[in-house]
């Protein structure tokens, strides 16, 4: 199911050519990726990340994407079996997003991508992820609230339910801000006030301004992804999460024989601190 990128161009601007794109992006269910990657190698695409059967089978569980490389470029494609990593303590109910898909129309063929409500969702968590760093994340969420009526309070329920109220309501203060596209009237609604997130949009904004880069495996990064969380218990299983989920890179930097995998988690939590030691 293709989102973002070209399936963006044409269901939000009416036009292919309208919005610039580096890659596909398309959404699977993880039980299929093994099919997808052998139907992909037929056409000409080879998997980024080479991983063996135990190291996939535990990524399928704690990563989210595999990219893959042909002979016009590297990371042309990227299949996508979840949001987010899981580290982030999102969890996304994927199957119910492909449940309620929409059909739309993109270079001439219909297909599959999310609804208008999963999509505002989806992209909000994918600019908050990146620390909002690119002024093409908001033209879509502006696009997105002119062109459709959303259901606001099927997304204020589900924004609950996943702990994601403070990350919609930084990405629509944010998006006033920066397009002058005003939040609707039923989001306000919805999304109940949150002082903490008018601050946070505030300090971000300036970051925005000043062109800040953000270190995504920094102390400072992680702090702030912790922030923009409002409950507490999220905020703890991103902790233990993030110290204990190991991937391909604990895999890469030790070879541990099969029987020690679980260790891995050890290798994780060293490897983190020692980057955290750093900045």
């Amino acid at each position: 199911m293709p989102y973002k990128g070209v399936a963006l161009s044409e269901t939000l601007y009416g036009d292919i050519a309208l919005r610039q794109a580096g890659d596909i992006d398309l959404l699977v269910r993880s039980r299929d990726l093994s099919r997808i990657k052998a139907t992909l190698k037929e056409v000409g695409y080879s998997p980024h990340l080479l991983l063996n059967e135990t190291e996939e089978r535990t990524y399928l569980g704690s990563g989210y994407e595999c990219a893959f490389d042909s002979a016009q470029g590297r990371n042309l494609l990227e299949v996508q079996w979840a949001l987010q990593p899981r580290f982030y303590a999102v969890d996304f109910d994927m199957e119910a997003l492909f449940c309620s898909a929409i059909t739309v129309s993109v270079a001439g063929r219909n297909m599959k991508t999310p609804s208008p409500e999963d999509l505002f969702l989806i992209l909000s968590l994918h600019a908050a992820k990146h620390v909002w760093g690119r002024l093409i994340w908001f033209c879509d969420i502006a696009q997105l609230l002119k062109s459709s009526a959303l259901n606001w309070d099927w997304i204020g329920r589900t924004a609950q339910s996943l702990g994601i109220v403070r990350i919609l309501q930084v990405t629509l203060v944010l998006t006033n801000r920066l397009l002058g596209t005003a939040a609707p009237a039923a989001a306000e609604k919805t999304l109940s006030a949150d002082p903490a997130a008018l601050a946070l949009a505030d300090e971000i904004a300036l970051q925005i301004g000043r062109a800040t880069p953000h270190n995504v495996e920094s102390l400072p990064y992680f702090r702030l992804m912790m922030r923009l969380r409002e409950r507490r218990a999220d905020r703890i299983r991103f902790l233990q999460r993030l110290a204990f989920t190991p991937g391909p890179g604990e895999w890469k930097s030790v070879r541990l024989p099969a029987p020690l995998f679980p260790l891995y988690r050890l290798v994780r939590l060293w490897r983190l601190a020692a980057r955290l030691a750093k900045t």
